[in-house]
């Protein structure tokens, strides 16, 4: 039997956040969690964007205590209720958007499959997805592949610059439109394999 994964130091920082909204009872952390939504209406997020980290860490703890299904508060207007936990839908928009569709940022779940999509971005995020994909994978080449580049430090390099585009580049084209769908949306504006970091991403 495999030993539990110790938590990273960042683990154990964000457990300590979340005590806060541990305090709250069902009824504060479900008003809390609805106002927060009402805040989020109508803008694309990043995911390292604090006000969207507070809300991940109450909206899971919202999960585990089932608040959304208690109904003790409505679902604020214009958000659909997710078919994979019934929590109030805000879409995540990750590298894997191809294969997990959207996530939910309550149960981590696939909130909507990628066929549930509509067709037009279908289109375009599969697009995105098979231009990341390769990008990525450098990150994940085997000694074998490595050797076939001249310096894989480079194409370490040239990757992470390339990731930080693509990943740009979904945060000006394609996050938005699904705000024609959805009050509002996060994107993954990281990439931990390639050491892409937030404060590497220029809007």
């Amino acid at each position: 039997m495999s030993e539990p994964k110790e938590d990273s130091p960042l683990d154990r920082l964000w457990k300590e956040y979340a005590r806060s909204f541990r305090e709250f009872d069902d009824l504060t952390l479900a008003r809390w969690c609805a106002q927060t939504l009402g805040q989020l209406s109508g803008r694309a997020w990043r995911i390292s964007h604090p006000l969207v980290g507070a809300y991940r860490l109450a909206a899971q703890l919202a999960h585990d205590r089932q608040v959304w299904l208690k109904r003790l508060v409505n679902i604020p207007a214009g958000y659909q209720e997710a078919s994979c936990c019934r929590a109030p839908v805000l879409p995540l928009f990750t590298r894997d958007i191809g294969e997990s569709g959207l996530i939910c940022q309550h149960c981590g779940e696939s909130c909507i499959p990628f066929d549930d999509l509509p067709e037009d971005l279908q289109t375009k995020f599969r697009r995105w997805a098979e231009a990341y994909q390769p990008v990525h994978a450098v990150a994940h080449w085997d000694e074998k592949r490595r050797k076939k580049v001249k310096d894989y430090d480079d194409a370490y390099e040239k990757a992470a610059q390339d990731a930080e585009k693509l990943l740009a580049d979904a945060a000006h084209d394609l996050v938005p439109l699904l705000l024609e769908h959805h009050p509002a949306a996060v994107w993954e504006d990281q990439d931990e394999c390639l050491e892409v970091r937030p404060e590497d991403i220029v809007l």
